[in-house]
């Protein structure tokens, strides 16, 4: 989803004709859209008929980027090597199984704009950045509209705003300034300008659909401006202009299913970008807050199993060892509800509120614990890299030693019936063919009715439940008995914490058969 987008959309232009309308008593209620009242919001008289003058000030300013990139990829070998057919397919003998790595040549394209008469360029980090494994930028090239060429030098680049800076050689460029997003309002008129599909400079025209909307990806710049401009591949890095010339957005992506422009597309807002590009034109790293946690949203059944609303609040599934929140005695199963104060919501998450706190910073955090409220005293960590981050080993899951559904003890406590789940206990032969560790505890789900709500949120044979509502289990009858406890006053769901193998684990609210 990371394609740079354009814009384009029809300006209407329209008469007005003078009518005579009965005025509603002072005081009454009015409809939104009543003549009277439209007429204070018609669009202003310096709406242009045309964006032509506007574009020819800001095109020479917006460049096509491309990288040349080399891949190491591994031959494949000949599946009929050493068959009757192996010189029909292949040609001669096919590769040999440990033959070296062979050197692929591969291109990128991209946009992107000066902000500087000498030279620097902003763009989307995965414009610049490898697109494959193994693979590594040989050289960037910057065109102008005047199809001047330059060889780009990388300054820098942070994967988690998904921005770099470039610097070309060059003296008295056109360039653009960065604007002021935080005073664009859904219904602006917005133009881009970027490189789709490599076919050159192209300008389109849309307004902005929405502003802090978030893509679900989270961390700390998961808040964009949406438009229904065309946005399509290649115009990512492109900038988004409003009327007055300014770049209040970097086009960034789209939301697509054909890869294709369907009219939602995201840009980066200057508010978010502006500071990172200052900081890596300095020539350093940008730092941002860590917590050293695990989280996922709470959602209707999660706030339903816990008697919490919806919406708000996000659930700790990790708590790194010896990390800020550990230090700050956030436990697994916590409900962060505010961080310094400001509300946990799905447009500003846990992780986009802790991520803009500077390393070192105070962080406050409003939690829910089994029912009570605490207030506990972090201090930021350092967040690592992303991909760092991303480095999260998934455990095995061979689940041979687990009983077959129906077999004894798999329903003991009439789990089926209740959650949908037929459960066990956890025998020294499931530990060692789930591969946990010797001192782990909990019941093991044999199987998960295809119908029930368990089933179609992901559960199935082989996983280990480890606590109910937050309480441990360690038997089945413990189970049972959280559950019975959970039914008596009135909950209509369970919140399980499980586990999958060696994986991490995860929260999950199951809700009870009808």
């Amino acid at each position: 989803m990371r394609y740079a987008y354009a814009i384009s959309g029809a300006l209407l232009v329209g008469g007005a004709a003078a009518t005579l309308a009965l005025q509603p008593p002072a005081g009454a209620q009015t409809a939104q859209n009543e003549p009277a009242a439209m007429a204070a919001t018609a669009p202003r008289p310096g709406a242009p008929l045309s964006f032509a003058d506007l574009v020819a000030r800001l095109q020479p300013a917006v460049v096509n980027i491309s990288t040349k990139q080399s891949i190491r990829v591994q031959p494949q070998a000949n599946p009929f090597q050493g068959t009757p057919f192996q010189d029909f397919f292949g040609g001669g003998g096919g590769q040999e199984q440990n033959a070296p790595p062979v050197t692929r040549q591969a291109q990128s394209l991209g946009s992107g704009f000066l902000i500087s008469a000498d030279g620097f360029v902003v763009t989307n980090n995965h414009v610049v950045a490898p697109g494959a494994r193994g693979a590594t930028v040989d050289s960037i090239t910057v065109i102008l509209p005047n199809r001047k060429e330059y060889k780009a030098k990388l300054i820098g680049r942070d994967p988690a705003s998904d921005l770099a800076l470039l610097k070309i050689d060059g003296v008295n460029l056109p360039f653009v300034k960065f604007g002021d997003s935080t005073k664009a309002r859904v219904g602006d008129w917005i133009v881009a300008i970027g490189n789709p599909f490599g076919i050159g400079s192209t300008v389109t025209a849309g307004i902005v659909s929405a502003l802090h909307r978030s893509t679900g990806a989270g961390g700390a710049y998961d808040r964009f401006i949406q438009t229904d401009a065309a946005i399509n591949q290649g115009n990512s890095g492109g900038p988004m202009f409003d009327l007055n010339g300014n770049v209040i957005g970097i086009n960034s992506q789209i939301f697509s299913q054909s890869g294709g422009n369907i009219g939602i597309g995201f840009a980066i807002p200057a508010e978010e970008a502006k500071p990172v590009i200052d900081t890596l034109m300095k020539g350093v790293a940008v730092q941002r807050g860590y917590l050293g946690v695990g989280i996922q949203p709470l959602g209707e059944d999660d706030g339903a199993a816990l008697g919490l609303p919806k919406g708000r609040g996000e659930i700790i599934n990790r708590v790194e060892p010896g990390g800020p929140a550990e230090k700050a005695g956030v436990k697994t199963g916590d409900i962060v509800l505010k961080v310094n104060g400001r509300d946990v919501t799905v447009d500003e998450t846990l992780s986009y509120l802790v991520a803009n706190v500077k390393p070192g910073g105070a962080i406050r955090l409003d939690v829910n614990r089994d029912g009570r409220s605490l207030a506990l005293n972090a201090v930021a960590g350092t967040r690592p890299s992303e991909d760092a981050l991303a480095a999260v080993a998934n455990g095995g899951n061979n689940d041979n030693a687990v009983p077959e559904a129906g077999g004894k003890g798999a329903d003991e406590a009439g789990m089926s019936a209740t959650l949908g789940l037929d459960v066990t206990e956890l025998t020294a032969d499931i530990r060692r063919s789930l591969q946990l560790e010797a001192s782990t505890t909990g019941v093991v789900i044999v199987s998960a009715a295809p119908s029930s709500d368990a089933a179609q949120k992901g559960l199935r044979r082989g996983d280990l439940i480890t606590s109910v509502n937050r309480q441990p289990v360690a038997t089945v009858a413990d189970m049972a008995r959280v559950i019975n406890q959970a039914k008596a006053t009135g909950r209509e769901a369970v919140l399980l914490f499980f586990q999958r193998g060696r994986g991490p684990g995860a929260f999950i609210a199951v809700r009870f058969t009808k």
